[in-house]
């Protein structure tokens, strides 16, 4: 629904309260057209039903309005003395069009000071989990909400298994498109695969004011762009509808702003022709290729607190270097890099499929395997006497990766050589044409609504001709700091502003699922910030002293109170 259309069922719904009660408005002492007019309609029937002024607010809160509607149309019967269980749950299961019936076919007498007591140990218990919804859904929505890391992409700053609070207001909340959704849940139910919301209606979109802008390398959540492909590694791919605010939530840092310059060098991010520098709590990851005199040990894995290990492959030399054999991986696209021979025999690394793996009498080497390592970390492991020989696995500079944005043979970019490309800002206008169209069709259709049509080299936008594109809105290269294995803005181009959803201040769990009994706990990151300088401090003691001296407080006042 468009905006025209939102405005029109928003005073269809006005009419249809005026008619319902206005005739119980004026049994309560009102006027019958206060019941008409929008927003002080609502402000007069809080009155009505005796509570709170601020519910009125709640009333136009997305998602929340839709768990206080039901307890409203409870009110307005109760109030008129409607107090059975048949009465709430026909006010309940008509959607509130009992109203109508209490209005025109029974005549009831208002009652001004009803109890709002309930009656009932269990309406009680109704009443508090109600409330405790409603708050819980304002704070998720609107200020904090909680987010897990689920994949390493950002590994020695935030770990698999690091719960955190989203800050929904450092860069502006915002106000829920999908209008009917389960309150608190994202896109489906849990352990199920059944969605949790409607897909309409859609709400337009609306973003409070931040106290803060994104800054360069700031870790931002964000929903994820391509989560309406049907592939997502191609993002001229199919497409199937999901709301904007249902799709999945990803974390990654921004290193990229709108009307920056970009490229990638060695797998170091260039902006504006200038390297980009990190904060010392990041720590850059690659994979190298790490060969051993004795092979790979338990003890070295724990020394060096190594987290991602993965097999390299050994073949004869003569298969290897077989003219055949290379043809064939060429024409697979395996990619296969030498990394180290020894006995007549390659050590390499690539993509292998079954086929080729029992075709050609590939093995698992048990020398060598490619590790996930710092650049300081591989310093340290180059001097072992363990280690043969250890090397970046570097992509060459002309090595075409067919799913790195924006999956065009025109682009031969790969995740370590990537630009350089402009990233469009809000207002900036670029030329268009048929070479640079591959970097901003996304934006131009899927995320600023447009058609476009391509005859020969000719562009039509909207079925206009266009030599020119101007954005609407801002956009960000979000990345991950495990560089060869993150998916992330190189796999699917921008990040609109509307996709952003918070940022990540505090890590108050985290899970180690490799650990054993209370060490599956880190302690040491209970509680400490995300972002900052120097070596991530824990707050955990101050936190438990003040939930401690809360729970002593308040069994003091109650005990004085007691006493009184």
């Amino acid at each position: 629904m468009d905006l025209q259309s939102w405005i029109i069922f928003f005073f269809a719904i006005q009419l249809l309260h005026g008619l319902a009660t206005f005739k119980l408005y004026v049994k309560a002492g009102r006027k019958a057209w206060e019941a008409f007019v929008p927003v002080y309609n609502a402000v007069i029937l809080m009155k009505i039903i005796n509570r709170p002024w601020y519910w009125t607010i709640l009333l136009f809160l997305p998602i929340v309005n839709l768990i206080l509607f039901p307890v409203i149309w409870v009110e307005i019967a109760r109030s008129f003395g409607k107090n059975s269980r048949l009465d709430t749950l026909l006010a309940i299961i008509t959607l509130g069009f009992y109203s109508f019936y209490l209005s025109y076919s029974l005549d009831l007498d208002y009652i001004n000071d009803r109890s709002l007591k309930p009656r009932s140990e269990v309406g009680d218990w109704v009443s508090s989990i109600l409330f405790a919804i409603v708050a819980a859904t304002i704070v998720h929505t609107y200020f904090i909400q909680p987010f897990v890391i689920p994949t390493s992409s950002l590994e020695k700053t935030l770990l698999v298994g690091d719960f955190l609070f989203v800050s929904k207001f450092h860069y502006g909340a915002r106000t829920p498109q999908t209008a009917v959704a389960l309150p608190m849940v994202h896109d489906a139910i849990p352990t199920t695969l059944i969605p949790s919301y409607l897909e309409k209606p859609q709400l337009p979109k609306f973003r409070f004011p931040g106290f803060q802008d994104i800054k360069r390398n700031d870790i931002v959540v964000f929903n994820w762009p391509v989560d309406t492909l049907t592939v997502i590694t191609d993002v001229n791919s199919a497409v199937k509808h999901k709301p904007l605010d249902k799709k999945s939530n990803y974390v990654k840092r921004c290193v990229g702003l709108p009307g920056d310059s970009l490229a990638i060098k060695n797998g170091y991010v260039y902006i504006n022709g200038k390297k980009n520098e990190l904060p010392d709590r990041a720590k850059l990851q690659f994979f190298y290729s790490v060969v051993f005199k004795t092979g790979l040990s338990q003890n070295f894995i724990d020394q060096y607190g190594l987290t991602e290990i993965f097999d390299l492959y050994e073949v004869k030399k003569t298969i290897y270097e077989n003219d055949k054999v290379q043809d064939y991986f060429k024409t697979n696209n395996l990619n296969l890099k030498s990394v180290y021979e020894y006995d007549e025999k390659v050590i390499f690394r690539g993509n292998l499929n079954r086929e080729t793996y029992v075709n050609l009498k590939i093995k698992e080497s048990k020398k060598a395997y490619v590790i996930n390592l710092t650049e300081d970390l591989a310093k340290i492991i180059k001097k072992n006497p363990n280690v043969i020989s250890i090397t970046k696995n570097l992509s060459n500079p002309k090595d075409y990766e067919p799913k790195t944005f924006p999956s065009s043979p025109d682009y031969t970019w790969n995740k370590d050589f990537f630009g350089p490309m402009y990233i469009p800002q809000a207002g900036a206008t670029v030329d268009l044409n048929i070479d640079v169209l591959p970097l901003y069709k996304r934006i131009i259709t899927a995320y600023e609504g447009n058609t476009l049509k391509v005859n020969g080299n000719q562009i039509l936008i909207n079925n206009q001709v266009a030599t020119t594109y101007t954005f609407k809105q801002d956009y960000y290269w979000m990345m991950g700091d495990n560089r060869h294995n993150s998916q992330d803005a190189r796999a699917w181009g921008f990040t609109p502003q509307d996709h952003v959803v918070g940022k990540p201040v505090l890590v108050w769990m985290s899970y180690d699922t490799n650990g054993k009994g209370l060490n599956k706990i880190r302690w040491d990151r209970l509680f400490t910030t995300v972002s900052g300088e120097g070596k991530a401090t824990s707050f955990l003691i101050p936190v438990l002293v003040l939930i401690f001296g809360y729970i002593g407080f308040s069994r003091y006042r109650k005990k004085k109170k007691a006493n009184a």
